[in-house]
């Protein structure tokens, strides 16, 4: 191992000048007495290093902009790049009390390494110290893992790489003089999404054992021998995952460098878990005792993400491996994340060394620009065909659309083909298989027999669409049929956008499309029957019994579920659009799916946010301000400020868990209460206050009630949001 530092010579005759700063010895603002001095340069100048040896070896540089008379170091700007690899591109601190070292891994195979240092124009450049170091071989291997798909991945030993976060998880910082190649290692605290959800474990770091495999110079025995697992969420089935957060630049691949080590187990074969990536299965039921044969042993794991896999945070997230086989646990040790350069060889901006321009994202979404307008013109020009060849009585064809759009051919439907597979013996009616998966064609006189003629004792729902029925299939099924009005300002765009869309999404949280008419001039659709109705009657109005707190968390966090898998499970996300109470439906079991399509549209791009699994906190009414605080997030003014579905899943799912927690613990408190005789009466007894009218939930005012009942009618909540949303 060698190192160079400022005392070398540069191969330049270019103007600098040497700073030279007298101040108190360290003071909380430095951490080492290189950053003392400083080098100055007003124009190009670069430093040349003798390779002993081809191979891998960091390059660290470090800046610190402290207070000078001649310059003002925090209005710098400039670039720095080696022969081949931008480092640097417009780079400025612009606080002097704060430095920074920026450091790289680079695979050298020149005898000579060259950095150049580029002022920007009318500006300047600045260097406290330089650190050029070699690295063991076996730092980085050539194979890894993806996550999408999960699979192999070869020619990491290709790549150049900065280190974006190396954290030793569970520990203190870990500074060079610790650590086997002379790095530094942050605490993991400051990225935990809920702290409460992790504790920290750790053992003597003399009783790490290395593999033959493995080397100590991967990382110190101080990084395996703390660690994170799962905190005691004093439930008798913890299910919940530990999660990270780091900001990333969306614009480039990392490699993500996971460290493991058993250091809580009693025995092998004992601990499985899951690992997840930007909520992506990583790795599914670790067990490290088959891979490395021994408790407090490492293992390590490079998985590498490509830009169009992540967005701007990059998650991490530990949790149990959800089957009945040992410890309900998870642990992690250490992680490095690492930032791959581009294309053009660059680790900061579209721009290479000698003026190569990253140009792959422009070009495909010039080519996806081109192919919608392609496809849009396409379109238009067959339906301006198709209008100057409509028959002379158009307006009183049979079907609504039967001259303009490609819905009937004959005797079938827009999205289907007729296709008898059977015959009801009853009706005498034929069912029809759509050879576009578009669901079930029902005929109008199916539905008038399932409807009463369309009862108006059976109308269940009134929308902008038509009303809603409650019908009887042949089989006995009941459904809900949605009749078009033909006054209706929603007509066939709705009717289409709803089957379209239904047709192709299936998940739990969304109403279901069983079929659909459109014969004649009638617009039909036929849906799952919601027994329970909208969510707005169990709130506003309808003399129902009173949701409690954790039905109604239960039913956000449902609703969110299934808005999560339109923004980010469809093959194009979608977005609903029409989000509300009424759109909101509830099965027998109070199952909340959301429902009305009519408004959806495709996303041309949508966040890869994480639907974590349930996770668990402490107790308390803390669930409620968790969930305000999720809901006065989603109240921000501009887009960009809102959190995306799969935060907003996150945060109610901990919310619904911090109430559970708090519900078990009350009950655990009454079952030891239940022992002694009690001399009081229960609050519990008082009737519970009824739901805030529409009229006062609009005003911010609802009505007080006593804490007892909260739980049930959770009119106590609404209160302290208000309280809360007022602050």
């Amino acid at each position: 191992m060698y190192i160079h530092h400022l005392t070398e010579e540069f191969s330049s005759q270019m103007r600098s000048l040497r700073v030279t700063f007298l101040r108190k010895m360290l003071d909380d603002n430095v951490p080492s007495p290189i950053y003392l001095t400083a080098r100055v340069f007003t124009e190009e100048t670069t430093y040349s290093f003798t390779m002993s040896r081809p191979g891998w070896h960091w390059i660290r540089l470090h800046f610190f902009p402290m207070n000078n008379s001649e310059f003002d170091l925090t209005k710098s700007s400039f670039s720095v790049a080696t022969d081949e690899l931008v480092l640097l591109h417009s780079f400025c601190i612009d606080n002097s009390t704060q430095w920074a070292m920026k450091e790289y891994i680079v695979n050298v195979t020149k005898e000579q390494l060259n950095i150049k240092f580029s002022p920007m124009k009318n500006s300047f450049a600045y260097i406290n110290a330089i650190e050029v170091v070699s690295a063991p071989d076996i730092l980085i291997s050539d194979l890894g893992s993806t996550i999408i798909p999960v699979g192999d991945y070869s020619g990491l030993s290709t790549k150049s790489y900065q280190t974006v976060y190396r954290l030793n998880m569970g520990g203190p910082r870990i500074t060079p003089s610790n650590d086997t190649l002379g790095r530094f290692w942050d605490p993991d605290t400051p990225y935990l999404k809920a702290r409460a959800l992790a504790k920290h474990v750790s053992v003597s770091p003399g009783i790490i054992k290395y593999p033959a495999d493995v080397s100590p110079l991967i990382a110190p025995n101080w990084i395996y021998s703390t660690a994170v697992e799962m905190a005691d969420s004093r439930l008798s089935h913890p299910n919940f995952n530990v999660t990270w957060g780091f900001e990333i630049d969306p614009a480039f691949g990392y490699m993500i460098r996971l460290h493991f080590c058993d250091i809580v187990s009693k025995s092998l074969n004992y601990l499985y878990f899951n690992v997840y990536i930007n909520g992506y299965m990583a790795i599914s039921g670790l067990d490290l005792s088959s891979l490395v044969e021994d408790l407090a042993t490492p293992y390590f794991r490079d998985f590498v993400a490509n830009a169009s896999d992540l967005s701007d945070m990059l998650r991490i997230e530990i949790g149990p491996f959800k089957q009945s086989t040992g410890a309900v646990n998870a642990i992690i040790n250490g992680v490095e994340v690492f930032k791959l350069s581009n294309s053009v060889g660059s680790f900061d901006g579209e721009f290479g060394v000698h003026g190569a321009k990253n140009d792959s994202t422009r070009k495909t979404v010039a080519a996806v620009g081109f192919g919608l307008m392609f496809g849009a013109f396409v379109g238009l020009g067959a339906m301006v065909l198709k209008w100057y060849k409509r028959p002379h009585d158009w307006e009183r064809s049979k079907s609504f659309s039967s001259w303009l759009l490609p819905l009937r051919a004959g005797n079938s439907t827009f999205m289907t083909s007729k296709h008898s597979i059977g015959s009801n013996t009853k009706s005498g009616y034929n069912f029809y298989s759509s050879t576009m998966g578009l669901g079930r064609y029902f005929s109008f006189a199916e539905l008038q027999e399932a409807t009463k003629n369309f009862d108006q004792n059976a109308v269940i729902g009134v929308g902008g669409f038509g009303n809603v029925y409650i019908g009887d299939l042949d089989d006995g099924t009941k459904v809900a049929v949605k009749r078009g009005n033909p006054q209706s300002e929603q007509g066939i765009t709705e009717f289409q956008t709803e089957i379209q869309m239904l047709s192709k999404l299936r998940h739990r949280h969304l109403v279901s499309l069983i079929g659909y008419c459109d014969e004649n001039e009638e617009m039909i659709l036929v849906y799952e029957y919601m027994s329970n109705g909208p969510l707005r009657d169990h709130l506003y109005g309808k003399d129902l019994t009173p949701l409690s707190w954790k039905q109604r968390l239960e039913i956000c966090i449902g609703s969110a579920r299934g808005l999560h898998y339109l923004h980010t499970g469809a093959a194009q996300g979608i977005i609903h659009r029409d989000v509300k109470t009424t759109n909101i439906l509830l099965d027998e079991n109070f199952v909340a799916k959301m429902s009305d399509f009519g408004l959806s549209k495709n996303a041309p791009t949508m966040e890869q946010g994480h639907v974590s699994t349930a996770v668990k906190g402490s107790f308390g009414p803390e669930s409620m301000k968790k969930f305000a605080e999720a809901a006065e997030k989603c109240l921000a003014e501009y887009g960009v400020d809102r959190p995306s579905m799969g935060d907003v899943l996150w945060n109610l799912e901990y919310a619904l868990q911090l109430q559970e927690s708090f519900l078990q613990q009350n009950a655990e408190e009454e079952n030891k209460a239940a022992v002694a005789p009690s001399a009081s009466s229960s609050l519990m007894d008082d009737p519970p206050h009824p739901l805030a009218t529409e009229e006062e939930m609009r005003r911010g005012n609802p009505p007080q009630v006593n804490a007892a009942v909260a739980e049930h009618s959770g009119t106590a909540m609404f209160s302290q949001i208000s309280e809360i949303s007022g602050r």
